[in-house]
């Protein structure tokens, strides 16, 4: 206004006014003024110094100046009109007073504003507050500042700071902007997979595969809430395996307790000699036993293992699916680490410790026991001896230094032939499979080890490793008894030893595919020497067969596949 205009305020009302600093004259109740009335024109900011033109407008007096400087005609920047001279202004005293007295009362109401929303921890403050900072209620992404309510007003009215794009408040603005470009960060480059701005989607990413950043950030939430729901699915897979794992453990404490009542049973009624043997008999049942709980807990403490590193990938996930920000996501998506490594556990199982022949190789040397275990044995081998199966060596898997029998039931070691290699041939360990397989059901063969001081004989999956060296375990698909330096071995992991009173001549082995079972006996004195219990085959088996080397003669005689 100029210093003609009345004393009564010609301002209009606005959402934003101050009152009560009025200069004499007004009241309060008369007028309510507003912040856009005390804006120049020019700068865009409170009048600093007022002038008024002829025309009735108001300027700072350094923003009109300048202006007329720099500009050849000397016109108002806001009606237009044309001075055929440059003017000569005086402050508007009334106006600064007025100007004054708003910013006074402006800082008097942002003072009693911030008593009562202070921003909080985690909260984004003003960055324009110099007093106590309130709590942002918008960012600019152009001037890169966070406003409260007061002074937000002017990117709400101003007609130029309208054309700035606000977003919900967020810290570290200058995360936000192009380092190359300087422009806001608005697209996802999903070719390139990473954030850009409009610059970059003409110039450094033609042709690519552009998205807003909120619809790609919708769509790796849903993949987050997804990557939560398979973790959550693994932990209870795991807490499922740690029951059944606790399970086998007792199942197989049962076990140890029964077969230790079966020695008290058998050893309380034999001499000295028995009772050391009853001592020996709880010490290998306890070893066993205490071999299987320290392999449950071991796979208890990987589970446990797992499920926490799984919970906090879990917790990671959560926190960032459930994240608001746009880019804020996506860029801590491409830094998210990657899925801890896990075992697959659905195959894994504590299998309860073998028992059987323990009391029998305790009290080998007690005849008495051994003629009335021996009943015992024989109506098992009776039994098993109905499931006869036909057994012929395969020589396309046997190893070149092999000797098999035209009848393809004997093989022994001897001079290396020129064989044509093939994936089924053993190359390393003088090894040879049986033509047949089986995949269900029971099988039994019988073979002659007379005369032999090194074999292996047994079952084994088709897809053991034929080309390396063999060391024959379950974990390795092998299932088999053998004797090395005299002594009669169960090639588990580790291997078990088994002692018997007579040498081995004939060697039955039984298997019950679908019970998970591989027995071994003594053809000749029907007994049972050694089972593998609780197997999982998952494949076709074949029967196993090692005549070890020569020896210079002394390991020459053949292993003889019988008939039953």
């Amino acid at each position: 206004f100029s210093r003609s205009s009345p004393v009564s305020c010609p301002f209009p009302a606005s959402s934003k006014h101050v009152s009560g600093f009025l200069p004499a004259g007004m009241s309060s109740a008369s007028c309510r003024l507003s912040e856009d009335q005390f804006l120049c024109s020019i700068c865009l900011d409170l009048f600093t110094d007022p002038v008024t033109t002829s025309c009735g407008h108001n300027f700072c007096k350094t923003c009109i100046t300048q202006h007329w400087d720099v500009n050849k005609n000397c016109q108002c920047p806001n009606c237009k009109k044309d001075f055929s001279a440059k003017p000569e202004l005086e402050v508007n005293t009334l106006l600064s007073e007025m100007v004054d007295q708003f910013r006074l009362g402006a800082q008097q109401e942002a003072s009693s504003s911030s008593e009562q929303q202070a921003a909080k921890p985690g909260e984004v403050p003003c960055d324009v507050c110099t007093g106590p900072k309130l709590k942002a209620l918008k960012s600019c992404l152009v001037c890169l500042t966070s406003y409260c309510q007061t002074h937000l007003e002017p990117h709400l009215t101003a007609p130029r700071l309208k054309k700035h794009q606000l977003m919900e408040p967020v810290e570290n603005l200058e995360d936000r902007m192009c380092l190359q470009h300087d422009k806001p960060l608005e697209l996802f480059c999903r070719t390139d997979q990473t954030c850009v701005c409009l610059v970059c989607s003409v110039f450094d990413h033609k042709n690519h595969e552009f998205v807003p950043l909120r619809e790609e950030s919708e769509g790796k939430k849903a993949e987050l809430r997804k990557m939560e729901a398979e973790v959550q699915e693994m932990i209870q897979e795991r807490r499922l395996k740690i029951q059944e794992i606790r399970e086998s453990v007792k199942i197989s404490r049962d076990a140890a307790d029964r077969e230790k009542a079966e020695g008290v049973q058998v050893f309380t009624a034999l001499m000295e000699s028995a009772e050391r043997g009853l001592k020996e008999l709880f010490k290998e049942i306890q070893d066993k036993q205490e071999a299987t709980e320290k392999q449950a807990e071991d796979f208890i403490r990987d589970l446990e293992q797992e499920i926490s590193e799984l919970k906090k990938r879990s917790s990671e996930v959560k926190q960032l699916s459930q994240d608001e920000d746009p880019l804020h996501l996506l860029q801590s998506c491409s830094s998210l680490k990657a899925a801890p490594p896990t075992k697959t556990w659905t195959e894994v199982r504590v299998h309860s410790p073998h028992y059987e022949g323990t009391v029998v190789g305790a009290v080998a040397q007690l005849q008495e026991i051994l003629f009335r275990m021996n009943k015992l044995f024989q109506a098992e081998l009776q039994r098993v001896q109905k499931f006869a199966a036909e057994v012929t060596l395969d020589p396309e898997t046997a190893h070149q230094h092999l000797i098999l029998s035209p009848d393809g039931k004997q093989v022994s070691h001897g001079d290396m032939k020129t064989l044509p290699d093939n994936p089924k041939r053993f190359s390393v360990s003088v090894n040879v499979l049986g033509r047949q397989s089986f995949s269900s059901g029971r099988f039994y063969f019988e073979v002659c080890v007379e005369g032999k001081t090194h074999w292996t004989v047994g079952v084994a999956r088709e897809s053991i490793d034929r080309k390396g060296k063999t060391h024959p375990s379950p974990q390795k698909g092998y299932w088999t008894v053998g004797l090395r330096n005299s002594t009669y071995k169960a090639f588990s992991d580790p291997a078990v030893q088994f002692p018997l009173l007579f040498s081995l001549v004939k060697v039955g082995v039984f298997v019950d595919y679908d019970e998970g079972l591989v027995s071994f006996h003594d053809v000749y004195t029907e007994a049972l020497i050694f089972s593998f219990t609780g197997c999982s085959f998952g494949q076709k088996l074949h029967p196993f067969f090692s005549p070890g080397p020569s020896f210079g003669g002394g390991n020459a005689a053949p292993l003889m596949i019988l008939p039953v």
